[in-house]
């Protein structure tokens, strides 16, 4: 039986902060293989839940450069793992921006529907600033970025065993 864990916000932003202008040793840098923000991202939210899903293919977990799931480090696979999710492991809900909490994420997408970053929102009371890799950012605005599309996902918690 699975048991419900919260998801602890204060964690993910703790991690984020530590780690937005630098590399944790511990995972692989994907700056050079297509991007490390949702590898950033997925580190943070893991920072908040402590818990992983281990399903092949499918799941959200990270061992190594060769043992991980696609949805740790691919934008879209990580949004489909998020919003579908009903074993262990984080899970979360499309929001609007004004339910947008710290400890969130937000995806950015060009105007054909192709979503291409993940950043972590650190504080959503007024103006939303941001974490990220990739073109790493700490406290930066979201209304600085230029996209076509964005999207915002909610952690509600987490699942474990």
């Amino acid at each position: 039986m699975m048991r419900n864990i919260d998801y602890d916000r204060a964690l993910a932003i703790n991690y984020a902060e530590r780690w937005a202008l630098g590399r944790n040793p511990a995972y692989y840098n994907f700056d050079l293989l297509g991007g490390d923000c949702t590898n950033f991202v997925s580190q943070c939210v893991f920072a908040g839940c402590g818990v992983m899903n281990y399903t092949p293919e499918t799941g959200w977990y990270y061992v190594d450069l060769n043992r991980r799931a696609p949805s740790w480090t691919s934008v879209g696979f990580f949004h489909r793992f998020l919003t579908t999710n009903r074993g262990t492991g984080p899970y979360a809900r499309q929001v609007t921006r004004a339910e947008l909490r710290p400890g969130d994420v937000v995806q950015l997408g060009d105007g054909a529907g192709h979503f291409y970053h993940s950043l972590l929102v650190l504080s959503s009371s007024g103006a939303i600033y941001v974490a990220a890799h990739s073109y790493d950012a700490l406290w930066r605005p979201l209304d600085s970025y230029r996209y076509g599309q964005i999207r915002y996902l909610h952690i509600l918690g987490a699942r474990g065993v």
